[in-house]
């Protein structure tokens, strides 16, 4: 997304700052959940260091030229700012974790859009920490704590623990909140895994995989994959994909990458699957995304290359994929899904000649 996006909860994060009512620390900030965007350019931010776990925001943070995930895990700072994700057990954790971060006398500010529980957060940040203080712009709320005199040392504790990766699905998969389908096994992707024919072979390649469900299922029904690159933009969920595909790493190598689908694939393959986002993060429909995951699984499929796509009925995805393969086909419709295989040309058509004949 481009750095001058409308970002309603980073405008208002600094509108403290920018009214005079909160001074910049002279020893920096850490900014957790960070996001590029004009309002954090707008003035300069001194010592400002930023963590982001999602790979598009991660490079556009580093093309900002801000310092990203370069972090010492024991410092604190006299400032940590928040953008707390939707989900309410990631979003304590990561609350918990800002004031272990914060200095004795620091400070901790949070901002949030009120349609994503920003009077939810404000109250979990006043448990851990007594009185907030806070202002409304944007459709959003920003808030802030005093002192950190009056710690709730217990409940720190608690919720330090609720990111903590846990066991679902029978103890096959361990998951955390907040990343995709956490806490169980997503009815699209299973459907796919379903589908899958056990005859793919060759060098594969996993789009958005998540904890790493897809990819165990392809290991595991089509023993001719001779080698899976695992894609995952959210690094959370990439670490997790590492710790539940370990099983396979005997017979199949697996490299895991950390990497923004949408700008391109560095190898090419024989097989992909995914099951694509159509969502950005904040929940914003991004129905682009997923025809971008299907053009990038054409360029960098090998002539003959198989993809097997799921994805939502409605979603208009027809056209991307009859442009870019020569053979579409659904295989079946089910349960609001549809499971596409597409087939690249086994040969690219000879460019004409642009010499007039005689």
């Amino acid at each position: 997304m481009p750095a001058d996006r409308n970002d309603a909860a980073l405008e208002t994060l600094f509108l403290p700052f920018n009214d005079g009512k909160l001074p910049w620390p002279a020893g920096g900030a850490m900014f957790l959940r960070a996001r590029d965007g004009w309002p954090l350019r707008e003035q300069p931010r001194p010592g400002l260091v930023c963590e982001q776990s999602f790979k598009p925001e991660a490079d556009a943070l580093k093309q900002a030229g801000f310092a990203v995930n370069a972090t010492d895990g024991a410092k604190t700072y006299e400032l940590v700012l928040i953008l707390p994700p939707r989900q309410r057990d990631e979003a304590r954790a990561l609350l918990a974790r800002a004031v272990a971060m914060t200095k004795p006398g620091g400070r901790i500010i949070v901002s949030q859009s009120n349609d994503e529980g920003a009077r939810s957060a404000e109250a979990d940040l006043a448990q851990l920490t007594g009185d907030v203080e806070s202002m409304s712009k944007n459709k959003c709320r920003v808030f802030w704590t005093a002192s950190l005199a009056r710690l709730n040392v217990p409940l720190i504790a608690e919720w330090q623990a609720l990111d903590a990766p846990r066991a679902i699905a029978d103890g096959r998969f361990m998951s955390r909140p907040g990343i995709f389908a956490w806490d169980r096994i997503d009815v699209a992707s299973a459907l796919l895994a379903e589908h899958l024919t056990s005859t793919l072979s060759g060098r594969a390649a996993d789009l958005g995989g998540g904890f790493g469900y897809l990819s165990a299922e392809l290991l595991t029904r089509c023993p001719r994959i001779s080698a899976l690159d695992v894609y995952e933009a959210e690094n959370r969920a990439l670490e997790l994909a590492r710790e539940n595909l370990k099983s396979f790493e005997a017979r199949t190598p697996i490299d895991y990458r950390w990497h923004d689908v949408a700008v391109g694939l560095p190898d090419r393959y024989d097989v992909i699957v995914t099951n694509p986002p159509f969502h950005a993060q904040r929940a914003i429909d991004r129905p682009d995304i997923g025809k971008r995951f299907i053009a990038v699984a054409a360029e960098a499929l090998n002539p003959g290359g198989r993809l097997w796509l799921v994805a939502n009925r409605h979603l208009p995805y027809e056209n991307v994929l009859s442009e870019n393969f020569e053979r579409v086909h659904t295989v079946v419709q089910q349960h609001g899904y549809k499971i596409i295989e597409a087939v690249r040309a086994r040969s690219t058509p000879k460019a004409k000649s642009s010499k007039r004949p005689r």
